[in-house]
């Protein structure tokens, strides 16, 4: 069984990696006011140029930008599309939680208050840079946040009614500036676009689906409408362009917010969702079992997010290679490859551990790929 040739590979990432201290400072300055917009860019370009060597370094054909640039893994996309803005004072919470406790944290808040539009091709320098700083043999990755996740967090009611009194429509000038912005990205040589989404995996909680429920929506079949409207978003995508799809729970500074198997939304996930690959959170027991795999069809690439990056301790290889067999149960093995279970840095603060451990945790992935793939 051999190394794939094409995304995603046997060995892969999500996508974020842990900013260096001084971009945070410089990020800092910037706020303040005592350094210009150059000047912080130049930081970030550095920090890129640094993460693409560490990735290299690490041996993954994948790259990516480690999202260096964002202050979050989605907020900074949605807030460039036109119609969206940020708004202050919204009552919304999410409780994180990890080992110390339960916190309780307040997200960047939006309102869709005009039509939806794509003035311009999002993320395209940052893009550009990462392709044109990539070392020969690596495959630039372009992340972005799901449509779904621009309706997921208030629902309807972060909708204004008089813009968008029909639903429908909302849905189809969102859809179809995910669509402009795909073939946008594509122009500039994007052949691997990954769709970010932790709807999809939240959905799989009860509790959650008790808020969805709360704020008007239908929780039986929420997955279903954001399934149809992500392969919207895709439609007419060129053959040659890869895309796959993170799911996730919560990935904030080490803390999670959901839990809950893939079970309420597999069958649909795997089977109607026009992606090419899955990348799912499988490092502990919130994730539940592999059993929802058997819905994968042939064809289909599953990323087994074994390798946590939540915390700095390395996982045992053994360990690693017993759950890939275990996996290999329910989908064949030649579909399958493995990767972190999430970003390292969803927020610009990241996850709890050094970019040394960060590293270590990269090369490890590498190692039990080329160990059991070859």
């Amino acid at each position: 069984m051999a190394q794939r040739t094409k995304p995603p590979f046997r060995a892969d990432h999500v996508g974020s990696l842990l900013r260096p201290d001084r971009l945070h400072q410089a990020r800092a300055e910037y706020k303040a006011g005592r350094i210009d917009l150059d000047a912080l860019r130049a930081v970030e370009d550095d920090a890129v140029r640094e993460v693409i060597a560490l990735q290299r370094d690490a041996g993954l054909q994948t790259v990516t930008d480690g999202e260096q640039r964002r202050t979050s893994w989605h907020m900074d996309f949605i807030y460039s599309l036109g119609g969206i803005e940020q708004v202050s004072g919204e009552s919304l919470h999410v409780q994180f939680h990890n080992e110390e406790g339960t916190y309780d944290y307040a997200p960047p808040a939006m309102k869709v208050a005009g039509k939806v539009t794509l003035p311009e091709t999002i993320f395209a320098g940052a893009f550009t840079f990462l392709r044109e700083n990539a070392f020969e043999g690596q495959t630039p990755k372009l992340t972005i946040p799901s449509p779904s996740m621009v309706h997921y967090r208030g629902g309807n009611s972060s909708i204004d009614s008089s813009v968008y009194p029909d639903i429908g429509e909302f849905w189809t000038d969102l859809t179809a500036a995910y669509n402009r912005q795909m073939r946008g990205v594509y122009e500039l040589g994007c052949r691997y676009l990954q769709l970010d989404d932790t709807s999809l995996a939240y959905i799989n909680d009860p509790a959650q689906r008790e808020h969805i429920e709360a704020i008007g929506g239908d929780p039986a079949h929420l997955h279903e409408q954001y399934i149809r409207n992500i392969n919207r978003a895709l439609a007419g995508r060129p053959d040659d362009l890869t895309v796959t799809t993170h799911l996730c729970r919560g990935n904030n500074q080490s803390m999670w917010a959901a839990e809950g198997g893939y079970d309420f939304v597999a069958e649909a996930l795997f089977n109607d969702l026009e992606v090419d690959g899955y990348f799912l959170e499988y490092d502990d027991e919130r994730s539940g079992t592999f059993e929802p795999l058997r819905f994968v069809p042939k064809g289909k690439q599953v990323v087994l997010g074994l390798v946590t990056t939540k915390r700095p301790q390395l996982e045992d290889k053994d360990m690693l290679k017993r759950r890939i067999d275990e996996a290999s149960k329910y989908v064949d093995r030649d579909q399958l490859s493995i990767s972190g279970q999430c970003g390292f840095s969803s927020t610009e603060e990241g996850n709890k551990l050094t970019i040394d451990e960060e590293a270590a945790k990269l090369r490890l992935i590498v190692e039990v790929a080329d160990e059991v793939w070859g």
